[in-house]
């Protein structure tokens, strides 16, 4: 459908899920062709609907409702809404995976972190899989944004601005970086790798807030999660003077190292925890910025790319020599102790 290539055998996911999670995740060796607009694709989502879920199977197309949600500009989401009686509706996601989303992102390791994390009741329930993308429940909820969120691009010139980037520089950077990291052993926790606004979602009257979208969720360092959800604060435009200060990291630290009791933190955890977020944050810069470049390339979503590899290396270089500095300087105060 569309000439997609499937990223992965539905039916054999769903039954290793069943298996190794014990829910039913419905499969369909459907796909769906993301460049179509919204009408073209809406007959081919209710197919799929009804062809992944066979209480459906029978309904009237009427009885579906598809709706493109806003965020995103790796993947498209779609809010199904199923008329099923006078008053009864039932809503699901349908997150479609972008082109050649899966050189960057691991999916099949995706869809690992979503299993325990469902299991563990956070996020969206896993409902059903087909050839490129998943079916998720959904979160009646609405995501943080940015103070500054939308972007315009010029196309410019990319295979010319291409040229100007230095990976022999890039790489110098990382290998210098990855070795004062190693330095701090920051704690190595499971993490979401990715909490910008739109993976922030709230429900004011319920006080409820959901952490989405676990693409690259996996095993990775405490102060990179907590550094590159700092650098997010920025959003797509990486307006940097919306980065947190000291005392507003503070305040994140006392609440995430100790909720109960967040005045009781220690002040030597406090600063620990305020050297690794901010090193960290110059990791966050790398990739993203790496990210971006592999993006310019692959991707055929209309985002400059290529401009956010500049704004995020740029950062990286802006902010490079001070945190450096306060790394080395608490490094040299740790062995003096």
């Amino acid at each position: 459908m569309g000439g997609e290539v499937k990223i992965w055998n539905p039916v054999e996911i769903a039954e290793q899920a069943r298996n190794d999670y014990a829910s039913q995740i419905f499969p369909s060796l459907l796909t769906i062709d993301p460049s179509l607009s919204l009408p073209q694709m809406t007959p081919l989502v209710i197919n799929l609907c009804k062809d992944m879920f066979k209480a459906w199977s029978k309904f009237d197309d009427s009885c579906f409702k598809v709706e493109q949600i806003s965020g995103g500009i790796t993947n498209m989401l779609l809010k199904v809404t199923v008329k099923k009686g006078d008053s009864i509706n039932e809503i699901i996601t349908i997150r479609l995976y972008g082109p050649n989303t899966e050189y960057i992102i691991d999916r099949h390791r995706e869809l690992q972190a979503i299993k325990y994390i469902t299991a563990a009741g956070f996020g969206a329930k896993w409902l059903g899989i087909f050839g490129n993308g998943i079916v998720q429940s959904f979160i009646n909820a609405h995501t943080l944004t940015p103070s500054a969120s939308v972007l315009k691009f010029d196309d410019g010139e990319k295979q010319k601005t291409y040229e100007t980037v230095s990976f022999k520089e890039l790489h110098e950077e990382i290998h210098d970086l990855q070795v004062l990291c190693d330095r701090l052993k920051s704690p190595v926790l499971f993490s979401h790798n990715d909490l910008l606004s739109g993976n922030i979602m709230i429900n004011h009257e319920e006080d409820a807030l959901y952490l989405i979208d676990y693409e690259y969720a996996s095993y990775n360092y405490r102060g990179f999660d907590i550094g590159n959800h700092f650098a997010e604060y920025a959003g797509f435009e990486c307006d940097y003077s919306l980065y947190p200060n000291m005392n507003e990291q503070y305040h994140f630290f006392r609440h995430y190292l100790q909720p109960d009791r967040p005045h009781e933190v220690p002040e030597n955890d406090l600063k620990t925890l305020y050297v690794e977020a901010n090193i960290y944050a110059l990791a966050s810069h790398l990739f993203w910025s790496l990210w971006g470049l592999i993006q310019a390339k692959m991707s055929p979503i209309d985002f400059d790319y290529l401009d956010y590899f500049f704004l995020r290396y740029k950062e990286y270089k802006r902010k490079k020599e001070k945190h450096v500095s306060m790394a080395l300087s608490y490094l040299s105060e740790c062995r003096n102790e």
